[in-house]
């Protein structure tokens, strides 16, 4: 057999061309724990507000690396010294840091993978490849978790302007239309350095950040944390959470065989083995979508209502308040529905609901982005900024939803 070519060159919609540097990144981009993440959504149910956004992890993941092949040159050109392994290394971790997501992520950590989040999975995932790859990932799973000794490099994986935000607000912004959220990431790229160890950007990209920060805060009122986008998570984590509800108490539901042994069973993080490993990465979208297809026509009225409604795109009312929804209105919503349904007060509880949302585009404490002005002097973005509306961005905006049947 021929030995096949493995620097193959991608076309992208935000980047153009991406290249796929060696044989090692190829491989673990073939792997199928990889290739899985072309059936998980980067952006969850938010296609039902946006049509667009059906862009997935996969999408996403390989983008990242492409930042993560500009920011070392940028950084090499400026005398930071990065070996081969250490770049190689960088962009496999980046490559892999979102692996752990399961179907419509956040819905299945709120429901039927209780005890492990995404973060875990990624880190058990990484460990099992490293098995499979011969030990060659080691030195990207230290960077990943934060172990290496060069701390910048963790920061390009994960800090207030690492290359997963780079490139999430840039394609989810042109996924969805929102075009509050696009961002430069060219220029921040360029902009950035290294002192002491540290992610710093020039003095001269100070607006490059500001428009990253202001846009993280659109795209997040805009597009994650949209009413709509929210309630029909809200719905999805329901679907799980009633269909696991009901495994419990012996019904038996059709679905795929991976799916069904997550309802089945509870899993913890001390009991993720390889093989419970190799049955979730058996999980996508497509799992729970044809899941709910079938549950649609399920005798039990709550899994059937859900299920219609995120299929058919039928969702609950959902109001943003300034605060909190009192107790009296939800009990009204909830005995309505009890006398025109003839169902419990728990069973109504699925369909009426309250809960809140932050949106914090910047932290000031964790990790802050750092400004490095032309005398050497180092200080915090909102320091080094001229405008008052960076002090806003690292306070908390919370705000309260509840949902209720139209």
């Amino acid at each position: 057999m021929s030995q096949r070519n493995k620097l193959k060159i991608l076309n992208d919609p935000i980047y153009g061309f991406i290249t796929i540097p060696n044989a090692r990144l190829f491989d673990i981009i073939e792997h199928k724990y990889f290739q899985r993440l072309r059936r998980i959504s980067q952006m969850g149910v938010s296609f039902l507000v946006y049509p667009g956004a059906h862009h997935t992890r996969f999408h996403h993941a390989l983008g990242c690396m492409h930042l993560m092949q500009k920011a070392v040159r940028v950084l090499r050109f400026k005398g930071v010294a990065i070996s081969d392994a250490e770049a190689e290394a960088l962009q496999i971790a980046i490559l892999l840091h979102d692996i752990g997501h399961g179907p419509f992520s956040h819905a299945m950590e709120h429901s039927i993978v209780s005890g492990v989040n995404h973060e875990r999975i990624s880190e058990l995932f990484m460990e099992k490849m490293n098995a499979d790859f011969n030990q060659s990932l080691t030195l990207a799973i230290s960077i990943f978790k934060g172990h290496y000794d060069r701390h910048f490099m963790h920061q390009l994986i994960s800090s207030q302007l690492d290359m997963d935000r780079l490139d999430y607000l840039k394609r989810d912004s042109f996924y969805t239309g929102v075009s509050e959220g696009n961002i430069n990431s060219e220029r921040l790229i360029a902009m950035l350095n290294v002192v002491d160890d540290q992610l710093v950007v020039e003095h001269k990209g100070i607006y490059s950040v500001e428009k990253f920060l202001v846009a993280r805060r659109l795209m997040y009122w805009q597009g994650y944390l949209h009413k709509t986008s929210l309630g029909a998570e809200q719905l999805m984590i329901r679907v799980l959470k009633r269909a696991k509800e009901l495994t419990d108490k012996g019904e038996i539901l059709n679905c795929n065989k991976p799916l069904l042994y997550f309802l089945e069973n509870r899993i913890t993080e001390d009991k993720f083995n390889d093989d419970i490993l190799n049955t979730f990465a058996e999980l996508d979208d497509y799992d729970v979508i044809s899941a709910m297809k079938q549950w649609m026509h399920h005798d039990d009225f709550v899994l059937s209502e859900l299920c219609k409604m995120i299929i058919n795109r039928d969702l609950l009312k959902v109001k943003l308040k300034k605060r909190e929804v009192s107790k009296e209105k939800i009990e009204k919503q909830i005995n309505l529905l009890m006398s025109r349904y003839d169902i419990s007060a728990h069973e109504a509880s699925y369909f009426v609901f309250s809960g809140s949302v932050e949106n914090l585009a910047y932290k000031i404490k964790a990790n802050p982005i750092n400004i490095l002005h032309k005398n050497g002097k180092i200080t915090d973005v909102v320091k080094a900024s001229d405008q008052l509306n960076l002090k806003a961005l690292s306070k908390v905006v919370k705000k309260y939803f509840w949902c209720y049947p139209k």
